[in-house]
């Protein structure tokens, strides 16, 4: 195991003994926790035509966005966490008969379970930059599992992250079936009593598309700019609250989609707080990449954790 920033010593026997219980499963015993899970997602269908074409849209919409871009860590991810945390790679879950590694984090000083939030990448990959964005939110009071969705690979260059993300439009499946486990993990055996998910671009996506696919195991959706829709038949599947935060310069998540979809929760009165933030692109607050806005990314942090206590902790006062 891994400590960033000062580990306390008074806890440390209890902290031992919760981490050896949350991380000592091995292959066996993590196929049959997360056996039952599986069996129902044949009928979880996103890939539809409609879908695809709207999958497609959004990917080139991205590529555009970050022709230009680089994998190097922003701003976001240099900041330290506000205090000491312990993290682990893990096996989370089994899909097509190979483990699936994330990355989990908690408080050094965390004796009970806390509530969690399954953190899903940029379309860059699970790389340390999103590493150090788990580090960070966990030590405001969070177990973080920071998912893989790329299968252990990481872009270096935006033609890369555009063909890891391509692989999961044209099988996402297989991309459900990660989310339902990580959900399952959290929750089933991390112990978490209130589970959120938060991405960013590609996982501000896929943190929608949890909500809709899994409303019963999710408390709170947190999507930064990641790809929307107004299908009402949809969006009334979710049950959780969502905190939106995107871009007016957006070429690939444009503002009157965003706008449809804010349209569309209204109607079905699903609680939704839509900001839309000027002046600033997509990836504004990505933890990769060179398209950084500090004041913008700082706020909707700020937002994003206010809306975490509430909804996770029942706190409205941050």
């Amino acid at each position: 195991m891994m400590t960033t920033g000062e580990k306390t010593d008074p806890q440390s026997n209890s902290l031992e003994h919760l981490a050896n219980k949350v991380f000592a499963m091995n292959r066996r015993t993590l196929s049959t926790a997360l056996l039952t899970v599986c069996f129902w997602l044949a009928a979880c269908q996103p890939g539809s035509d409609d879908q695809q074409s709207e999958d497609m849209s959004t990917l080139d919409g991205m590529s555009e966005e970050h022709a230009n871009d680089t994998s190097d860590g922003s701003p976001a991810a240099d900041v330290e966490p506000s205090r000491a945390v312990i993290s682990e790679r893990l096996a989370y879950a089994e899909v097509n008969e190979e483990l699936v590694y994330g990355y989990f984090v908690f408080p050094a000083d965390m004796l009970d379970p806390l509530p969690a939030v399954v953190m899903i990448h940029e379309w860059w990959g699970l790389n340390d930059n999103v590493r150090a964005m788990a580090d960070r939110l966990a030590a405001e009071g969070y177990i973080v599992l920071a998912v893989d969705m790329f299968d252990g690979n990481v872009a270096e260059t935006p033609p890369e992250a555009r063909d890891l993300m391509k692989r999961v439009i044209d099988d996402p499946d297989i991309a459900v079936e990660n989310l339902q486990q990580a959900l399952a993990f959290v929750s089933d055996t991390a112990g978490a009593p209130a589970v959120a998910t938060l991405g960013w671009c590609f996982g501000g996506g896929w943190s929608l598309n949890a909500a809709m696919e899994f409303p019963g195991e999710i408390d709170a959706t947190v999507m930064y700019y990641g790809q929307v829709t107004d299908d009402t038949d949809r969006l009334s599947e979710i049950e959780s609250p969502i905190l939106g935060l995107f871009a007016a310069d957006d070429r690939g998540i444009k503002v009157q989609d965003v706008r449809a979809f804010e349209s569309a929760l209204n109607v079905l009165d699903k609680p939704a707080d839509i900001h839309i933030y000027p002046d600033v692109g997509h990836a504004f607050a990505n933890p990769t990449g060179n398209r950084y806005n500090e004041a913008a990314a700082n706020d909707a942090w700020q937002k994003t954790l206010a809306f975490l206590d509430a909804e996770l902790r029942g706190d409205p006062g941050r």
